[in-house]
């Protein structure tokens, strides 16, 4: 179809065209010169200018007897009709990936034309996903995602945001639109999710290599040590015939020098992290083919996660060198948290990361890097992706630094990353010319949505009418929902009650800052929210000191006797003040031993920490209840055993089963 005649100003790279039939922006037009035979432009812009509508163009290029794509070096000529450009000759020029080994990533905008990008290239390579919150970026990587592990490329995906692990559900939500890119809802079985087991039960724990060298000891260590405590270290190190926290800890002992005890309490915190151990994940259980392996930080403290996401690549990266483990594509989310721009400062993945960046390819080491913030990211990584898939980006230094970093972005193209629409991307790299491509549905489960703070719908049962009116609220939920306690009943549900439990959440400092949540109608942490199980925190102000001392005693001691306690200076009438314990209900008696009551939090506050954030939505429910205890008698109870920094009031949900019995 004839879309209009070229006017006006004609240059090697632009010109415009009067249109006389229906012209959207980014149309792909067919242009006939007298040189070069028919030539692929694009419509840039399109400006009405009283009765007229002007089309601006740029002009993409032709293919030479080489097959190549190659920019015009004499313009077209005045009056030229332009034609709208057929699928077949698109594909022609921009030489779409058709292979069996492409990655099926969407459609071209405006055409009913399949873009695909070569694994090959992914896997030698790196990419870049850049994009606002929001605009569909972890989407993206999912669809990404799926298309390698079709192809049995061994994956690892640093994830902390614990949202990956949903690759392996199908997407049951978008059937129809599935239907139309000829694909179907499927779940990937192959999914191994390594993270914290206290903070999830559900995931495998990852335990990382104890074997150390100097150099990562130091690079390790919470803070950079002075000369002297590195040559402290180093000489420490030399006596031992495998380096590991425990080992250096021990040699350290010995040393007369003062110094020695920083070192020691940093030592002791990373060994106190149960990360590092010599009965570590194989690196070939990582690592295998038709396998993707998760490393799920959802909850972990920030400290900790460059800890991992270090030892992990620079381990993997080693073994992948030596040819130990098959070639694999590496996915980094959040990636300006673990390889900022150097002005941002530097985190103890930064350069392990450069590295990769820099080498991977070399060994079969693909890297994808995944932001919101593309102006956080170090440039020499971003500059290393040779693939980028950019999506709506309206912050103005994000913009500019994807310009400086991406080739082939104009001026034109800058201004529609900012007018893109969700589920749009802007792909570069794949061609020689960048594509604006409809991102196809997941075949997989979306685990990135974002929680909708105006409006939550629970899915109740339709008989379930007895709900209170909605009421915006800063709430904790648990992780398993009410239709996971359907489908896990071994007996039939007849509904799921709500109630609304008064809280705090406490964040909290010892070597580390973590939250702690208790529940204000009996002023008791909560250890397993799914559960709502709970634990008492002793009120040490109502003991004496002998009392206190005996419970610091059993705390070091699981299990003691009377005669334990007189060996260590105990008067002989010490067991009227363990009866009293024991009718307090701070210590039980097993036989003629005693130990600390479970039910009681005594120190390593830590271990009952909460990771779910407070959300601000909309919750239907049964029941809210008012608090019954005082927050400052609770907050000072707890600032006996640890370090209180600041405390957030909230609702916990509590699910009460009530069971079907006809």
């Amino acid at each position: 179809m004839i879309l209009g005649k070229i006017f006006g100003k004609i240059t090697t790279n632009h010109f415009k065209f009067m249109v006389e039939h229906e012209t959207t922006k980014f149309e792909y037009l067919q242009v006939y010169h007298k040189v070069y035979d028919y030539v692929l432009c694009q419509v840039t812009e399109i400006i009405r200018e009283n009765d007229s509508i002007i089309a601006e163009c740029s002009i993409i290029g032709y293919k030479d007897e080489n097959g190549k794509i190659k920019s015009i070096r004499i313009p077209f000529e005045p009056g030229t009709e332009v034609l709208r450009a057929e699928d077949e000759f698109i594909k022609e020029i921009i030489q779409l990936s058709e292979s069996s080994k492409g990655a099926f990533i969407g459609k071209l905008e405006g055409r009913d034309i399949e873009v695909s990008m070569d694994l090959n290239k992914l896997l030698t390579k790196h990419v870049a996903i850049l994009a606002k919150s929001g605009a569909g970026k972890s989407y993206t990587v999912g669809v990404l995602l799926e298309e390698i592990m079709n192809q049995k490329i061994p994956l690892l995906i640093i994830d902390p945001h614990g949202e990956y692990g949903d690759l392996k559900h199908p997407n049951l939500d978008e059937e129809e639109k599935l239907e139309y890119y000829n694909l179907k809802p499927k779940g990937f079985s192959n999914i191994k999710e390594y993270g914290d087991t206290k903070i999830n039960m559900e995931l495998r724990p990852l335990r990382l290599n104890n074997n150390l060298n100097a150099d990562e000891v130091v690079h390790l260590m919470p803070s950079k040590p002075s000369g002297s405590q590195i040559g402290m270290l180093y000489s420490a190190i030399k006596n031992l015939d495998t380096i590991n926290f425990t080992n250096i800890l021990l040699e350290l002992q010995h040393e007369e020098n003062n110094a020695k005890w920083t070192l020691i309490n940093s030592l002791d915190y990373l060994n106190n992290l149960d990360l590092f151990s010599s009965n570590h994940v194989s690196f070939n259980e990582l690592v295998q083919s038709n396998s993707c392996s998760v490393i799920n930080l959802k909850g972990v403290p920030p400290d900790v996660q460059e800890i991992i996401v270090y030892k992990l690549l620079k381990d993997l990266f080693e073994n992948r060198k030596q040819n130990r483990i098959p070639p694999f594509f590496t996915v980094i989310e959040e990636a300006h948290n673990y390889c900022p721009e150097r002005s941002f400062g530097e985190t103890k993945c930064s350069k392990i990361i450069r590295t990769i960046a820099s080498e991977g390819r070399k060994f079969g080491m693909g890297l994808c890097v995944v932001s919101q913030r593309p102006a956080r990211v170090d440039k020499s990584v971003l500059s290393q992706c040779s693939t980028q898939m950019i999506l709506k980006v309206t912050n103005p230094n994000d913009l500019k630094s994807i310009t400086n970093s991406v080739e082939g972005i104009t001026s034109e193209s800058e201004e529609e990353i900012r007018n893109l629409s969700i589920g749009t991307s802007m792909v570069a790299g794949v061609t020689d010319t960048p594509l604006f491509v409809n991102i196809r549905p997941r075949m997989t489960k979306h685990g990135g949505d974002a929680v909708d703070m105006i409006d939550e719908q629970v899915n109740f049962d339709e008989e379930m009418t007895d709900f209170q009116s909605q009421e915006l609220l800063p709430v904790i939920k648990p992780k398993t929902t009410i239709k996971d306690l359907k489908v896990m009943s071994e007996k039939p549900i007849k509904e799921v009650h709500q109630t609304l439990i008064p809280g705090y959440l406490f964040l909290c400092k010892e070597n580390t800052e973590f939250s702690l949540l208790v529940e204000m109608i009996n002023g008791e942490v909560v250890s397993n929210l799914d559960d709502f199980k709970t634990k008492k925190i002793p009120d040490f102000s109502k003991l004496d000191k002998k009392e206190v001392s005996i419970l610091r005693f059993a705390f070091k001691t699981p299990l003691f006797s009377i005669e334990d306690l007189v060996s260590k200076g105990a008067p002989l009438d010490i067991d009227q003040i363990l009866d009293k314990l024991v009718i307090d209900g701070l210590l039980v008696k097993k036989d003629k031993d005693y130990c600390l009551n479970s039910d009681f939090i005594f120190g390593n506050l830590a271990k009952n920490a909460c990771y779910e954030k407070i959300n601000y939505i909309k919750v239907d429910y049964h029941d809210k209840l008012e608090a019954k205890q005082d927050i400052d008698r609770i907050k000072e109870k707890i600032g006996k055993i640890t370090t209180v920094l600041d405390i957030q009031n909230c609702f916990i949900v509590k699910y009460e089963i009530i069971y079907d019995d006809t």
